[in-house]
């Protein structure tokens, strides 16, 4: 089943999918995985730790935001394939402060969210059509196994599209 094919696309998160391209799930995650690995490291590394705005991420909160999401979203994809169709909402901001990602470096956070992502990728290869038709509840509402697996790349293409529209401009 390709991006275009599902429907209805869960409230919230349908800004995630329409960032994919119109290619089915196993393709969408391959092609995330590529685009992390050619990651403008250097551009980011001469941004450091500027924001855009006052209380806004770094860049280095932005990746380990899209770690953390990553590891819940994939939780929730096993608890709804296996069944469990209720999970709890997590505090994006809450988690974003004590993971104290100003201590890494660009090139750790890079690296284990490839490492998760791959991880991701196995995950997804295992699913069989069922499971990827399960749904469950959770933040905002209603969404399906294979929501989740589009909803995660999409994830990636949006905050990379913020990091390159709103941070690239402050070293230029």
């Amino acid at each position: 089943m390709t991006k275009s094919q599902l429907s209805p696309l869960p409230v919230y998160f349908d800004r995630y999918i329409n960032m994919n391209d119109d290619v089915d799930v196993i393709t969408a995650i391959t092609n995330s995985i590529t685009e992390l690995k050619q990651a403008p490291v250097d551009l980011w590394n001469q941004i450091g730790e500027k924001v855009y705005a006052p209380g806004k991420w770094t860049i280095k909160d932005i990746l380990q935001h899209m770690i953390d999401t990553e590891r819940i979203f994939s939780y929730r994809a096993t608890a709804f394939a296996r069944g469990d169709m209720d999970v709890k909402s997590y505090d994006e901001d809450k988690y974003a402060g004590a993971a104290e990602a100003s201590q890494r470096s660009i090139d750790s956070l890079l690296e284990e969210l490839i490492a998760v992502r791959t991880s991701f990728l196995f995950q997804y290869k295992s699913f069989t059509v069922a499971m990827l038709k399960k749904t469950g509840n959770g933040f905002k509402g209603s969404y399906s196994v294979h929501d989740i697996g589009f909803i995660i790349p999409g994830h990636q293409r949006w905050h990379f599209g913020i990091i390159q529209e709103r941070y690239a401009a402050l070293i230029k």
